[in-house]
C-alpha cells in the first residue's frame, strides 16, 4: 500500500488531511509572520498533502514511512518559515524543492554504503599531498601528480577521492539572500542545448513536415544517411539531375518556413 493512501502516518489521519487555495495560503503566511502560531500551524497541516505526494517520488528508496513524513514536514516548516511573500510565486512551488532536499539529505546521511577502510586511508593521504602540492606550486595540482607523488595509479586516486565526497542534491541552497534562495541545479546548464537551439529545432521540425514525400526521403538518405547525390538516384528510381533539384526545393522551402 502506498504512503498516500495509507490511513495513520506519524499518528496523522491522512484521510483527514485538508487543503486550502492559494490566497488563504498567503493570508495565513502573513498572519504567521506577525507571530500568529494558529495561523502557522494550520498553515502546516494544510500543506501536509504536499509532503505525502513529493514522498511518492521517494517509495523506491526504502526507509520508514513514517521517518520520511517526519523528515518531509521538517523541509515544510522551513517553507513556511523562510517564504518570501513579495515574490510572485505559488508556496508549493518555493516549498517542493525544500522538502525534497530534507529528505534526501536524510537519505543521504542513513544511507548503508560504507566505504572500506583502505579507500578511506587513499582518500586521505591523497589529500594530504594534495594539500602540500598547493603550497609548493602555488596551483591545485592534478590527480596525475597527486598519483605520481603516492606511487599509484592516477585512477586509484579519482576513485578514492570520489567515494569520500559526499554527494549533494539538486536542490541544495548554496546562496541565500532576503529569502531568494540559488541552488545547485541554477548553476548547471547544458550550453550545447539552449533555447535559441531548441527553439530553431522546432521551427526544422514543423517545415520538414511540409515537405512531400519524396523530398523528405531525399532529405533522410543525404542527411542523415550520408549517401551521394547518385546513391540516393539508384535508391529512388530517379535521375541525379532529379534528386539534385528536388533536394535544393525541399533545402529552400525549409528556409523560407524558418
Amino acid at each position: 500500500m502506498s504512503m498516500y493512501n495509507k490511513v495513520e502516518i506519524c499518528g496523522v489521519n491522512t484521510s483527514k488531511l485538508i487543503t486550502i487555495s492559494e490566497a488563504e495560503k498567503r493570508e495565513l503566511l502573513k498572519k504567521s509572520r506577525e507571530g500568529d502560531k494558529k495561523a502557522r500551524e494550520k498553515l502546516i497541516n494544510a500543506n501536509l498533502k504536499l509532503v505525502l505526494s513529493v514522498l511518492q517520488s521517494f517509495s523506491a528508496r526504502g526507509g520508514s514511512p513514517d521517518d520520511l513524513f517526519q523528515v518531509g514536514c521538517i523541509g515544510l516548516i522551513k517553507a513556511v518559515d523562510n517564504f518570501d511573500l513579495s515574490q510572485e510565486v505559488k508556496f508549493s512551488t518555493y516549498a517542493v524543492p525544500m522538502i525534497i532536499g530534507e529528505v534526501r539529505r536524510y537519505l543521504r546521511d542513513d544511507n548503508h554504503i560504507r566505504v572500506s577502510r583502505s579507500v578511506r586511508d587513499t582518500a586521505y593521504k591523497a589529500l594530504q599531498v594534495k594539500d602540500r602540492l598547493s603550497k609548493s606550486l602555488s596551483r591545485e595540482p592534478t590527480p596525475e601528480e597527486i598519483s605520481k607523488e603516492l606511487g599509484i595509479s592516477q585512477r586509484e586516486v579519482t576513485a578514492a577521492m570520489d567515494a569520500i565526497m559526499e554527494p549533494i542534491s539538486l536542490y541544495e541552497p548554496i546562496f541565500s539572500e532576503n529569502g531568494d534562495s540559488l541552488y545547485v541545479m541554477d548553476q548547471i546548464s547544458d550550453k550545447n542545448n539552449n533555447d535559441e537551439n531548441w527553439i530553431t529545432n522546432i521551427a526544422i521540425t514543423e517545415a520538414i513536415k511540409k515537405l512531400t514525400e519524396r523530398e523528405k526521403r531525399i532529405l533522410t538518405l543525404r542527411f542523415y544517411r550520408g549517401k551521394t547525390q547518385t546513391e540516393v538516384s539508384a535508391e529512388i528510381g530517379i535521375s541525379q539531375a532529379q534528386v539534385s533539384r528536388l533536394e535544393k526545393t525541399a533545402l529552400e522551402k525549409i528556409r523560407g518556413e524558418l
